[in-house]
């Protein structure tokens, strides 16, 4: 057995010559420049391993350029200047990971440099407990001191060597007073949110072998034994997003958040089962990961309309988690589609970086905001983890298409009281969840809505949002800055300051079918206001049809009228359009929006009007879109028709 010091560390000799042997148990051997010095971009490779290089790279020089360089401040020297919320996160130095990566394969001072100071900078968010706190705000959650400890684990595992002796010994006493920390603080699957209790089953093993410390493998074991009373039946989803993590809803929903599962809590486990050999976990990671890829969209996205914590969807994923790429590129030989899912989604997230920075949403520059950097150190991380695996990025190729590109027909999943539907061209989410993460207050789309459309030319045409954006995490979401402006396709009455809709009914019924060719959705729900309550006139129930066939999508909706009501109900279609796209109105009743790849075009049976909110398109920054707030009035007397479909130039 290792010596321990009086601090319960190895001292600096006996950490490197463990970590030399492989502390993770995952042939991690440290990557130096040779492995990272052929330019495939010069032979006009777009393979994973030129796309990942060059993304990390493009980040790293985006966090230097948000640097904060002033020697003679420690409370911000090193930190990150977050363009976007216009302070430092406190969780900024996760990126000492990324940093150190940079600086091993290109050499470059800087790189290092940018490292060790970003960490310095945590005595700022650090406490005697051994907690970092995830803000300067002493009040601030804890929890995420997990994430830090892998992240500076990760970093003197691979990296340590560039680093004088003194400092590394210094380090590796902090990291040991973190790992105290977080075997105190989470010593149960379900102690927080599932995503820590899934991620401390790596993060316990992996200080564990790195500190000498039994008890955190112990515990790393513990957690890995309870973890499948939180994978849900019949789906196989991680469920725990939400307290309690095993309440069920009174329509038999669990608490499931798509994008913290395949972005934390999935990678974790599939890491954890190879460091330790564990078949069962690796086989439960396998299992986990097939059954969540059914969400990625062809374009790499992740589909979490409906997931509890969708206040934090970006598209591409979450505003504060990892990134998918570790989870899939480890598991790459389990399943072919999961090099397909590592590939696209990096793909996706190198659409949305913009000046070295990854953007919370396809649109939020052309929205006229700045991105938050905090997506941009804990992506980093990510790929920084895939890259540091001896040869393995050279090795994820696309060699089978995603589930839902070749989907067809409608999958329930009960769990979620969700639908997915496929049909030719055309991908969709039907959702009516009744599991809220805060009460009533804050809620993803349901009621019966078309939480999401997809179309394989013309891309993401809706994408639903919080009804009301709410900073659920006020320093990890940045304010909106012209107004806020639902994404989700739904029935509204507005009458005065009052606000009902489809989207406050918890109680929606969904019937589907599948006949002669198309999909069918019928939806019965009600317009509610935030509280539940039915508007002053008597209830207002209504009804929608959604059908899909290969050439369209066709969406029909009834209201009945009401005696005294002093407004009528009316569909609203916030289609997603970016604001240099061409809007030209042909006629009374269509609405054709001119996208890169095509036209979409929209006819109905009753007039189309474009909302005026003083700006070309609203935004919302779930998942972060731009939109074209299209709406129709529902006849008193009959239905609207609205079909969707590509147009013509």
């Amino acid at each position: 057995m290792i010596h321990l010091n009086d601090a319960g560390l190895m001292n600096r000799r006996q950490f490197v010559r463990s970590t030399a042997a492989g502390c993770l148990g995952l042939a991690l051997p440290t990557i130096g420049r040779a492995a990272d010095s052929h330019d495939a971009a010069a032979d006009g490779d777009d393979s994973f391993d030129t796309l990942s290089r060059d993304l990390l790279r493009d980040w790293c020089d985006g966090m230097l350029g948000v640097r904060i360089d002033m020697p003679d401040d420690s409370t911000r020297h090193g930190g990150l200047d977050c363009p976007g919320c216009g302070f430092i996160h406190g969780r900024c130095m996760d990126a000492v990971y990324p940093f150190l990566h940079m600086a091993k394969v290109t050499g470059e001072e800087r790189y290092l440099t940018a490292g060790i100071d970003v960490f310095e900078w945590s005595e700022n968010v650090s406490l005697e407990s051994g907690a970092w706190l995830n803000d300067l705000d002493p009040r601030s959650w804890q929890g995420t001191t997990l994430f830090g400890a892998i992240a500076l684990a990760e970093a003197l595992h691979h990296h340590g060597d560039l680093i004088d002796d003194a400092r590394r010994e210094r380090w590796l006493n902090r990291l040991g007073l973190a790992a105290e920390y977080i075997h105190g603080r989470f010593d149960r699957m379900d102690s927080a949110n599932i995503n820590y209790g899934c991620v401390s089953i790596f993060g316990m093993h992996l200080l564990g072998k790195t500190l000498d410390r039994p008890k955190y493998l112990e515990r790393s074991r513990q957690l890995a034994a309870e973890l499948d009373d939180f994978i849900s039946e019949p789906s196989g989803f991680i469920f725990g997003e939400g307290r309690p993590a095993d309440r069920v809803s009174p329509g038999g929903a669990r608490p499931v958040d798509l994008a913290y599962n395949v972005e934390e809590s999935i990678p974790a486990i599939a890491m954890a089962g190879l460091a330790t050999g564990d078949e069962k976990l690796t086989a439960t990671a396998k299992r986990l990961l097939e059954s969540h890829l059914h969400f990625m969209l062809p374009d790499g996205a992740w589909d979490n309309s409906f997931g509890t914590r969708q206040a934090k969807w970006t598209y591409f994923g979450s505003r504060t988690s990892d990134g998918c790429q570790p989870g899939y590129a480890l598991m790459a030989g389990h399943h072919p589609a999961f090099a397909t899912a590592v590939i696209e989604n990096t793909r996706l997230m190198r659409h949305c970086t913009h000046d070295g920075l990854l953007a919370g949403g396809p649109h939020l520059v052309s929205a006229g905001m700045k991105p938050c950097v905090h997506h941009t150190f804990v992506a980093a991380k990510a790929l920084a983890a895939v890259r540091d695996e001896d040869g393995l990025a050279g090795k994820i190729r696309s060699d089978a298409p995603l589930p839902r590109a070749v989907a067809d027909g409608v999958s329930h999943y009960p769990e979620i009281a969700s639908w997915l539907a496929a049909r030719g061209p055309w991908r969709a989410t039907i959702s009516a969840t009744d599991w809220l993460y805060h009460g009533r207050g804050v809620r993803q789309p349901t009621g019966g809505c078309v939480s999401l459309l997809w179309h394989e030319t013309l891309g993401p045409l809706f994408a639903g949002s919080m009804p009301i954006y709410i900073r659920v995490e006020p320093r990890n979401m940045q304010r909106h800055r012209h107004g806020d402006h639902p994404l989700t396709p739904r029935v509204e009455l507005r009458d005065g300051e009052a606000w009902y809709s489809q989207l406050f009914d918890l109680e929606a019924e969904v019937k589907t079918g599948d006949a002669d060719g198309r999909i069918r959705f019928e939806v019965a729900t009600r317009l509610l206001d935030e509280e539940g309550e039915t508007p002053p006139h008597g209830p207002a129930e209504c009804s929608l049809t959604y059908l899909f066939d290969r050439e369209s999508v066709t969406i029909t909706a009834s209201a009945p009228a009401r005696n005294g009501q002093n407004a009528r109900p009316r569909f609203v279609l916030p289609v997603i359009s970016r604001g240099d796209e061409t809007v030209k109105r042909p006629a009374a009743g269509r609405v054709d929006i001119h996208k890169p790849n095509g036209i979409l075009s929209m006819d109905a049976n009753v007039p189309l009007h474009i909302e005026d909110v003083g700006r070309p398109r609203i935004f919302n920054l779930v998942p972060g879109f731009e939109a074209v707030p299209v709406f129709a009035e529902i006849p008193g007397d009959g239905e609207l028709s609205c079909r969707i479909r590509p147009g013509s130039r």
